[in-house]
């Protein structure tokens, strides 16, 4: 695996957003979900709009209306969407008939109990699947999964890995032969403080896997 992508989510403040978008990672997420602390309201969403075009633009929704999702997808021009919550095939096969470029991630939480068959229905109407650790607050717990639950993942679904990356994971997830690993997604453990991303950090995140990887951006 020569190419591995890079998504940073929790964007929410304008000059923060500026300053990583200068990175020119492959992806910024913006959470429409009010219970995060990461939660962008619909004045701060304005901001989306000026992110560079080759940086694709993620909307991260947990269960929300259909209509309300399919209309910040139109508002903020959004490329990608990512569902956190128990949306069911049927949800998401409906955001891809109506938005034809749209790129949808369907996100599960794992632990070691996770029923990888689930996620059978969603192969055909999904382009790629998350993977993050299990809680209660889909997301953003800074906390890691044991990796070596996703052996048991057979599908040929690329996928984003996420939940608690650090700069400490870079020599482990430089040794994945898993050509199904898509991108990275990052997010509490490379901040200052909710929201607010710690640009040296990334790009010391980024040196050190460009040892092993090219990420393009």
């Amino acid at each position: 695996m020569s190419n591995l992508k890079l998504k940073v989510c929790g964007m929410k403040f304008a000059a923060n957003i500026a300053a990583v978008a200068g990175l020119q990672p492959d992806y910024l997420g913006f959470i429409f979900y009010e219970k995060s602390p990461r939660f962008i309201s619909d004045v701060s969403a304005e901001l989306i709009k000026y992110v560079p075009s080759e940086v694709k633009t993620v909307g991260v929704f947990v269960d929300e209306h259909l209509e309300i999702v399919k209309k910040k997808i139109n508002l903020y021009q959004l490329k990608a969407v990512q569902l956190h919550g128990s949306e069911a095939p049927e949800y998401c096969a409906e955001l891809k008939s109506t938005f034809n470029n749209l790129e949808v991630i369907k996100a599960f939480g794992v632990d070691e109990d996770f029923d990888f068959s689930n996620l059978d229905a969603y192969k055909n109407v999904v382009d790629f699947f998350l993977f993050d650790t299990k809680t209660k607050a889909h997301g953003g717990s800074g906390k890691t999964f044991d990796w070596k639950i996703l052996e048991s993942y057979t599908l040929d679904m690329p996928y984003f890995l996420s939940g608690g990356i650090d700069l400490e994971h870079s020599d482990a997830i430089s040794t994945t032969k898993d050509e199904r690993l898509y991108a990275l997604d990052i997010n509490s453990r490379f901040e200052i403080e909710p929201g607010v991303k710690d640009v040296e950090r990334i790009m010391e995140f980024v040196v050190k896997m460009k040892k092993n990887y090219t990420l393009l951006f």
